[in-house]
């Protein structure tokens, strides 16, 4: 695709006057006091993932409601701790996958808890674990976009940034990991749910936000043709009178909100080409970003935005934040 978005000079500067619900940080909250409310119940196992140099522990907590979700915590065998440790979260139908997928950031001596998405993971590129036993309240369209659509406390990403809101719990609470020094991080949908966990806490050392999704969902589902944003599309194609319910529960998860209430330093990317997740919305919540920030522009890329380039672009985000 052919740039298609504001020009960059415009992205710079965007930000969008669309302001939060006025019960929204009452509405997060009162979840993650409920969650606190179950105990965090970690355990895990020792896993042989035939990785000389890595130390590898399966992982269970309690997520929303006291729900079981699945993680992967990889330590570089060796090294002296308390150790600083990146919280990973995974893209769009991808799951936590298995260990040997996720040995950059422990071979830089760094931890690294690699969460599950629940309900996610069939896909070929990135199996799963973690079930949502949670039932649904209406109709949806394909995936998990429009899965309790008609009212936040019932839509599904409520469910998922809790979970993800405990993981960092989960980093802080280990043996071995410094509580003060947790990174967030993720791309895409992860990239969201960063941006999401990076709103709702104020006791990060850094968050890194690739090509975020979950992001600016007004503007996003009028410029692009594409999934998963379509999905909200098709569901409102169907359902023709149910707009207005459904931005409203949108706006409890939009990326915009969270990233005008993040304050750690911050290292975003951007793909200029990017349909999946369009340019503006990206820069959208990178302007709004209330913390130290910067963004890697990559003008020539789609949604893969700087791919393994970027990843060299984290290894230094570490460097500095360590």
């Amino acid at each position: 695709m052919a740039l298609f978005d504001l020009p960059l000079e415009q992205l710079r500067e965007y930000r969008p006057e669309h302001g939060a619900p006025a019960d929204f940080d009452e509405f997060w909250k009162r979840t993650l006091t409920e969650a606190a409310g179950h105990d965090l119940d970690v355990r895990g196992e020792a896993f042989d993932a035939g990785l000389t140099q890595v130390e590898v522990t399966d992982l269970v907590f309690a997520g929303f409601g006291g729900h079981p979700v699945k993680a992967w915590l990889l330590k570089p065998k060796g090294v002296d701790g308390p150790l600083p440790c990146v919280v990973e979260y995974i893209g769009y139908s991808g799951g936590r996958s298995y260990p040997w997928a996720h040995t950059a950031v422990p071979a830089a001596g760094w931890a690294h808890l690699v969460m599950d998405t629940r309900g996610q993971g069939y896909g070929n590129w990135q199996p799963g674990d973690t079930g949502d036993p949670y039932g649904t309240t209406g109709p949806t369209n394909k995936g998990w976009m429009t899965q309790g659509l008609e009212d936040p406390e019932h839509y599904y990403y409520r469910r998922v940034y809790t979970d993800a809101v405990r993981a960092v719990d989960v980093a802080k609470s280990i043996e071995g990991i410094d509580p003060d020094r947790i990174v967030v991080s993720g791309g895409s949908q992860g990239g969201g749910i960063t941006q999401a966990v990076a709103g709702l806490r104020d006791d990060l050392a850094g968050a890194i936000v690739d090509v975020p999704f979950l992001t600016y969902f007004r503007r996003a589902v009028t410029i692009t043709d594409s999934y998963p944003y379509q999905e909200i599309v098709e569901f409102l194609a169907g359902q023709r009178l149910r707009e207005d319910r459904v931005f409203s529960t949108l706006d409890y998860f939009d990326g915009i909100h969270f990233a005008a209430r993040a304050t750690a330093p911050a290292l975003y990317s951007v793909g200029l080409m990017d349909e999946t997740c369009p340019p503006s919305t990206v820069f959208a919540a990178y302007n709004l970003w209330q913390g130290p920030k910067r963004i890697t522009v990559w003008p020539w890329n789609r949604h893969e935005g700087g791919g393994v380039h970027q990843r060299g672009e984290h290894l230094k985000f570490l460097a500095e934040v360590r």
